[in-house]
């Protein structure tokens, strides 16, 4: 089926999380398939290059310094728009890979402020634009870690159960109203920070992750996933997508060439 063009009325894509990986990839796409995307996160540099790269693209792309779990921000935000098509929820991430008994409660916390509260403010505050478009979307980038527990990973396990339950009770609350709410979990994704950022800038320990793997999912393939997901027909609701890489089975279960 080919690739619905978005209406006038919800051409305004936002997407959170846009400076790097998943969110940067997504807004290339997104762009590319006629959005006029607004670009968030907190690294204002980097968004604002990409804005430029997608422009001199010939697409049309913003760029807005936010923090999503700074509420007043996000509210502040908001107001600059009547109308928008599709809210990326996707600025997240974890950190730490230690057990229950050893973890970092910091580490838990920021995980569940940017992974859960992030996505609450920018959709709470998002959400009347949305409908008011006629014909929106609300993407929640969860994790396969939002649907299955595996050691050493519990403090995000649990923030990406709370961003699942989050998109799944939305649904549920504003069926009848025009705005359709997408979950997509993508497994093992090889990015340039998120294992960096999980394991504190130790490279080895990054390296890892991804060690015999052949071929990890890339930023593309999520970003292309998504696009594909919002820009089914209307009447379309793509209310979860799990994918991984052909070399995994589970959460605990990766086929590696060592």
């Amino acid at each position: 089926m080919a690739t619905a063009a978005p209406s006038a009325a919800s051409r305004i894509a936002v997407v959170t999380g846009a400076s790097s990986g998943i969110g940067a990839a997504t807004a290339r796409q997104l762009a590319a398939a006629g959005y006029r995307v607004v670009l968030t996160a907190r690294r204002k540099d980097r968004i604002e290059a990409l804005a430029e790269e997608i422009t001199k693209a010939g697409h049309q792309a913003t760029a807005y310094a936010l923090d999503v779990t700074d509420r007043a921000a996000v509210d502040e935000f908001a107001t600059a728009f009547k109308t928008i098509g599709v809210l990326v929820n996707n600025a997240g991430g974890a950190l730490g890979a230690d057990p229950v008994a050893t973890g970092d409660p910091a580490d838990w916390r920021q995980m569940y402020e940017t992974n859960v509260i992030g996505t609450l403010n920018l959709t709470q505050a998002l959400l009347p634009k949305l409908i008011a478009s006629g014909d929106g979307t609300v993407v929640v980038v969860s994790s396969t870690a939002g649907h299955g527990t595996y050691e050493g990973g519990a403090g995000y396990v649990a923030a990406k159960h709370g961003a699942h339950v989050l998109a799944e009770t939305l649904r549920l609350e504003i069926v009848g109203r025009p705005v359709r709410v997408i979950e997509i979990a993508p497994g093992m994704v090889k990015t340039d920070e998120f294992a960096l950022t999980r394991f504190s800038g130790d490279k080895e320990k990054a390296e890892k992750v991804y060690q015999g793997v052949a071929e990890p999912l890339t930023a593309d393939d999520v970003a292309d996933t998504i696009t594909w997901a919002v820009t089914r027909p209307s009447h379309v609701n793509v209310d979860l997508l799990v994918l991984r890489p052909r070399a995994q089975a589970s959460n605990t279960k990766v086929h590696r060439d060592l």
